[in-house]
């Protein structure tokens, strides 16, 4: 934990961005019966039959510190759908940067390992060689702030039911487009000193 608030601290740096990464899926539904559209004073009403349609998985980053984001929408959330997200911000996003110091939890496809069993050796290691993978505790995915991130997309782009991946993705890319040009930052207030005092049962107890 420590390690991740020590990453937030540092200023910013076109050299060494921090960037956070994280996924989350999305369920595909569709309507089963025609919603009656909203009336002044009145909210639409749904009907609560629903036709499920698959799933799938959007991938953001967000330098918090620049006030960027970057979303994909994908139809599956695998290894190899994370190596080519992390390897396109590299490439495409930052291709200038000496190391990207990012932060994401400890899911299991978010490894090295994965890269090599995506790409060719070489190609594996140069794209490992971008970054300084830091991982938040287990249990502790909350101190990623791409988590608010993917929580506002869902508050304000994705809080209905939408039946295709290609409306997901087309709205996805217009809000991450909108809060760009925004320039919307985050605010972390939470630094080590407060997290010795707030969550001070989880540190050990030393006897002097």
């Amino acid at each position: 934990m420590e390690q991740v608030l020590d990453v937030y601290k540092l200023p910013y740096s076109e050299e060494f961005p921090v960037v956070c990464m994280d996924e989350s899926p999305k369920q595909l539904i569709k309507e089963t019966r025609l919603s009656i559209n909203m009336k002044p004073g009145q909210e639409r009403k749904v009907d609560f039959e629903y036709e499920r349609c698959g799933t799938c998985n959007i991938f953001i980053a967000n330098e918090p510190l620049a006030g960027k984001r970057f979303v994909e929408t994908k139809s599956t959330k695998t290894k190899r759908d994370w190596a080519y997200f992390i390897k396109g911000l590299a490439d495409n996003h930052y291709k200038n940067a000496t190391k990207i110091k990012l932060i994401m939890d400890n899911l299991n496809t978010h490894a090295p390992s994965a890269l090599y069993e995506v790409f060719e050796p070489e190609e594996a290691k140069r794209i490992w060689d971008r970054y300084e993978f830091i991982y938040t505790p287990k249990h502790g995915s909350w101190l990623n702030m791409a988590e608010i991130e993917l929580n506002v997309l869902n508050s304000q782009c994705l809080c209905r039911r939408i039946d295709n991946i290609e409306t997901v993705e087309e709205e996805v890319q217009a809000w991450c487009e909108s809060r760009n040009n925004m320039d919307a930052k985050i605010n972390w207030q939470f630094t080590t000193d407060k997290a010795r005092i707030k969550l001070r049962s989880l540190y050990p107890k030393i006897d002097a």
